[in-house]
């Protein structure tokens, strides 16, 4: 009687999750490609060997809830794309500038898109070289302008003071966007490197020749500015090219400190986006230079110098109408942790939860995709049956494209259990139709196009053969709505009657 209790308890508790669960919100993986930390396991992989991998991680992705992929297309001055201005990377074949003979990004954005999932194309803008000494490809930019590349650390970097580094990153991202099929721009926390201790970063020379009227007691001033421009040019040259697609950025969890500034948060970070990355994202956002912002608080409830309440709140306070979504740590699950919050996935359940509650969070992302392998305490399956056990549609982005286009035409039964319906007329390309949300309610249940559990499914196909339902048949009215790009959303359909 007891086991039947409980099992009645846990059965109520998921379907309270169901309910609660948002019918939009980004649920994102990063799969982060340097040094093959997700994707592919190995450099030297053949094609087949390197797509099964792919498959079989898209899979996983999609049974957990996921609608978007952040995938690292540009490690190190370097590409997971056929480019004309950077060497294939080191981290397909095991050596910089040999083909893997397919193009892998447009593989994955491909498998995206089959699985009705975003695709972010992930780059880090000023890396060269995680090793100063390691080899370049012969046809590396850095031999034609050794005078762009700084060497901090044992890494190589673009000098980021350069204006002529800033236009070659961003011509790099016209490119992509120019000729891929991708959904957004994804840049993380690394512009200035984060500090070493007793060195300098040396870009004395830049600042002489491009100081731009700072004197040098105020190089940190000049230094914000080189990423100010750069994030400028590309949110320009983004929105030029393909006006859909999304620009966002995912930075340290701290913007300032408030013991530095009133503004800030209050934690003790030992690094903060503005004084040490130079990287003043409040500003992005106050000047709509970005789409997205995706802090990474990779930590947990109750951290003495960097909480994560705290910091969710402080976030969704200073979003600036800009949209807002959650880096959530979870390589720091672990059986074994000596931090006995992250023993457990109900840390990431509760940031989950907690994060729902503010006003503009928009959803999450996970650090990094390879994890979920691991599926600690079964964090799998709390995604699966709790958090994620409804579909969601992506955030829409009304400053980009508020319209939504037409109801799909000509929807009617061609079966049993089939339907099939006609791409609406659209007025232009960011109007189109480019794919569909079937709805299924019980006929007698009042319908309700923001209710998630109505969603049958959602696809980029105009035809569709619905799922039996188990035990005795029963009637259901369908609806369709169509998404455009930016997943605005139509008017549902007039229902049609099926038996399932």
């Amino acid at each position: 009687m007891r086991f039947t209790l409980l099992s009645l308890i846990l059965l109520l508790s998921i379907n309270l999750f169901a309910q609660q669960n948002p019918k939009r919100e980004f649920r994102a993986a990063w799969v982060a490609t340097v040094a093959n930390i997700d994707w592919p396991s190995k450099p030297g992989l053949s094609k087949e060997e390197q797509k099964a991998e792919a498959i079989n991680m898209l899979n996983m992705l999609q049974e957990n809830g996921m609608n978007a992929v952040i995938f690292q297309v540009r490690p190190a001055s370097d590409a997971f794309y056929q480019s004309k201005l950077e060497p294939w990377s080191r981290y397909l074949t095991g050596t910089p500038g040999k083909s893997p003979d397919y193009d892998p990004m447009k593989f994955w954005i491909d498998e995206c898109h089959k699985r009705n999932m975003e695709f972010h194309a992930w780059f880090n803008p000023y890396r060269v070289a995680q090793k100063f000494d390691e080899p370049l490809a012969a046809n590396h930019i850095a031999f034609n302008h050794p005078e762009w590349v700084i060497h901090y650390g044992n890494k190589l970097y673009f000098d980021p003071g350069l204006p002529q580094t800033k236009d070659f990153i961003t011509e790099v991202v016209r490119d992509v966007v120019s000729r891929y099929d991708l959904d957004a721009i994804h840049f993380d926390d690394y512009f200035y490197p984060y500090p070493i201790a007793g060195k300098t970063f040396p870009d004395t020379a830049s600042f002489r020749q491009y100081n731009r009227g700072y004197s040098k007691e105020n190089i940190d001033d000049w230094r914000r500015e080189n990423v100010d421009i750069i994030i400028q040019q590309l949110d320009k040259v983004i929105k030029n090219t393909k006006p859909w697609v999304k620009f966002g950025i995912s930075p340290f969890g701290v913007w300032r400190n408030k013991e530095d500034d009133p503004r800030g948060s209050d934690s003790q970070a030992g690094n903060t986006n503005y004084d040490h990355l130079y990287a003043d994202i409040l500003k992005w956002q106050e000047n709509g230079w970005i789409d997205y912002v995706l802090p990474q608080l990779y930590w947990r409830f109750g951290h003495p110098a960097v909480d994560f309440s705290m910091l969710s709140r402080w976030w969704d306070e200073n979003t600036y109408g800009v949209t807002y979504y959650i880096g959530h740590g979870l390589y720091k699950l672990d059986p074994q942790s000596k931090i006995e919050d992250w023993r457990n996935p109900e840390q990431l359940v509760r940031q989950i939860t907690e994060a729902r509650k503010l006003e503009n969070f928009g959803g999450s992302a996970f650090f990094s995709a390879k994890h979920f392998y691991k599926d600690v305490d079964g964090i799998n399956d709390h995604l699966q049956q709790r958090l994620y056990s409804t579909p969601a549609l992506v955030p829409i982005m009304p400053w980009i494209d508020g319209q939504s286009p037409d109801a799909p035409a000509n929807f009617k039964k061609s079966g049993s259990r089939k339907i099939k319906w006609e791409e609406p007329m659209a007025f232009d390309i960011m109007n189109k139709a480019v794919r569909y949300v079937i709805y299924k309610t019980p006929v007698g249940q009042p319908f309700n196009k923001n209710n998630p559990e109505f969603i049958e499914e959602i696809t980029s196909l105009q035809k569709l053969k619905l799922k039996r339902t188990k035990g005795t048949k029963k009637a259901y009215e369908i609806r369709v709505t169509a998404l455009d790009r930016m997943h605005n959303e139509s008017e549902p359909t007039e229902p049609v009657i099926l038996k399932l």
